[in-house]
């Protein structure tokens, strides 16, 4: 029987015994995850049977199909496509058996911690400090941009614990409980009028060393596990043809042929290339996942892309709605607990995707990665990255 074959067997099994439309919607998740049909590719007793990646989707579309709930992958995007693969790589047993299986379900949601005020583009020079009392480290500092951070139980979070070191040796990495005392969440509210982000500000956070991932020092390597699986979950994701903003813009052009002009046309003519290209670059990269190899700088390059794309094709949507284009929805504050790059309207969608080229790393530090990584090219100069932490200018 090949893996395939078995994988359909164990879920048609399943599904005999926990049917979804009897089934408490959490009791059912938690059940998939122990018969390790959840991550198929993560290993038995993590919520898999460690069998080929490439598996994953069609055991989503089986039990879609029977209608099984979901486990809220876009209120828990950071967990999932970022937390998930760092613990599973780097944590302990005993963390892997504490985090995965909540995080997997949706009762634990989590957000990230990295970026701050002064240390954004370079996260290296990062400036919170964890320092270690006993059997607990106690941090300060200033988080932000922090994604859904209203919303999480946990964190992953990166803090400098040797500043004789140099930037990017004295740093370690954290699982953060977000209900500790000291920590403060304020919201940022966006140009959409939304605060889908935050800054996070941690005074005197007691945070047990059981919840260190990793080994002290280590945590630049392990955080840029982290940043490779975020940016294929921002942009690297396989998608159908004419999915996502080419979609609407083509289907804006096909129900409006008055709106049309040959400068749209061609504009439309040169995203619809660039968004096939890009979608099956996606497919490659999939294709690479699926195989067992971990993502790499190749993820940077379709992050890059998405933003760009994203960005020309919402503006593009906006010209070819002349005066409604600047019509503008809702400018109501609130606190969405998801994100919707593509919901709303195309005033919303335009200003959203401002954003697209800062979030998950920014445009012009993913071109440095595909410059240095992917050809190879000489680096760029870095004056103070021997010098030890402390001297840096900030």
């Amino acid at each position: 029987m090949t893996d395939q074959e078995e994988l359909r067997r164990r879920v048609a099994d399943f599904l005999a015994v926990h049917d979804p439309r009897s089934t408490p919607a959490m009791g059912w998740l938690q059940a998939r995850y122990d018969a390790g049909l959840a991550w198929v590719h993560f290993p038995v007793g993590h919520g898999g049977l460690g069998l080929p990646r490439s598996l994953q989707g069609e055991v989503d579309e089986l039990f879609a199909a029977a209608g099984g709930p979901d486990n809220r992958p876009r209120v828990n995007m950071i967990g999932l496509g970022m937390a998930a693969p760092t613990i599973l790589a780097f944590g302990t047993e005993a963390q892997k058996k504490r985090f995965l299986r909540p995080l997997w379900t949706g009762e634990e949601i989590w957000c990230q911690l990295f970026s701050e005020p002064g240390a954004g583009s370079d996260l290296a020079a990062l400036g919170t400090r964890a320092v270690r009392d006993g059997d607990e480290w106690v941090v300060n500092g200033q988080k932000v941009w922090t994604s859904g951070a209203q919303n999480a139980q946990w964190a992953i979070l990166v803090a400098r614990t040797d500043p004789d070191r140099r930037k990017h040796a004295g740093i370690t990495y954290f699982l953060c409980p977000m209900s500790e005392p000291g920590i403060e969440v304020r919201p940022l509210r966006q140009i959409t009028g939304e605060a889908e982000f935050n800054e996070v500000f941690l005074t005197d956070v007691r945070i047990s060393d059981e919840w260190r991932l990793g080994e002290q020092g280590n945590g630049w390597r392990i955080a840029n596990t982290t940043l490779n699986n975020e940016r294929v979950a921002i942009g690297g994701r396989p998608v159908p043809r004419e999915d996502g903003m080419i979609g609407i813009v083509a289907r804006n052009w096909r129900e409006h042929p008055e709106r049309r002009t040959p400068d749209l046309h061609h504009q439309l003519m040169e995203l619809w290339v660039e968004a096939e290209v890009a979608r099956l670059t996606s497919i490659r990269l999939a294709q690479k996942l699926a195989a067992g190899q971990e993502p790499g700088p190749e993820g940077s390059a379709m992050k890059l892309t998405f933003a760009r794309i994203s960005q020309a094709l919402s503006g593009l949507e906006l010209e070819l709605n002349g005066a409604d284009g600047l019509r503008y929805g809702d400018w109501t504050m609130t606190r969405p607990e998801e994100v919707h790059f593509l919901s709303k309207d195309a005033g919303h969608r335009y200003l959203r995707a401002k954003g697209n080229s800062i979030e998950g790393g920014t445009s012009e530090i993913l071109k440095n990665v595909v410059a240095e990584r992917v050809l190879g090219l000489p680096a760029e100069p870095r004056f103070d990255k021997d010098l030890p932490w402390k001297e840096l200018q900030r």
